[in-house]
């Protein structure tokens, strides 16, 4: 097995490559086990050089609603009456540790997504 370090962007494509040569490589042989390496490789260079950007907590909980098919009466439970729940959707009000908890238990929105300082509104 050839496998190398990804430093450079060059490094990252080359790799790239081989993973999708790769990618029906059966699990226990050679070539699944160079597959798994280089994703591997390839995970932590992406991990360091593009970084994901975490959305917005209301964009985040805007996003679960939409995908779960809820309504704000829905969040009710976890945020509070629904007029709290919509100074929340409109950034009129911060999430707080109770709200985060109970958002990420209930519609497994990533606690990360939910502590990020929300983004700035101009009034």
């Amino acid at each position: 097995m050839d496998i190398k370090p990804i430093r450079t962007d060059a490094d990252y494509r080359a790799a790239l490559k081989e993973i999708e040569m790769l990618m029906m490589a059966e699990p226990g042989t050679p070539e699944g086990e160079k597959l798994d390496v280089l994703v591997t490789l390839v995970e932590a260079y992406e991990s360091k050089h593009y970084p994901l950007n975490l959305p917005d907590p209301v964009e985040a909980i805007k996003f679960e609603m939409e995908q779960k098919g809820l309504t704000a009466k829905d969040l009710e439970p976890m945020i509070g009456k629904r007029n709290r729940v919509y100074e929340v959707l409109n950034h009129k009000r911060s999430l707080t540790l109770k709200m985060i908890w109970k958002l990420h238990q209930e519609l497994g929105i990533p606690a990360e997504s939910l502590i990020k300082p929300p983004r700035q509104t101009h009034a």
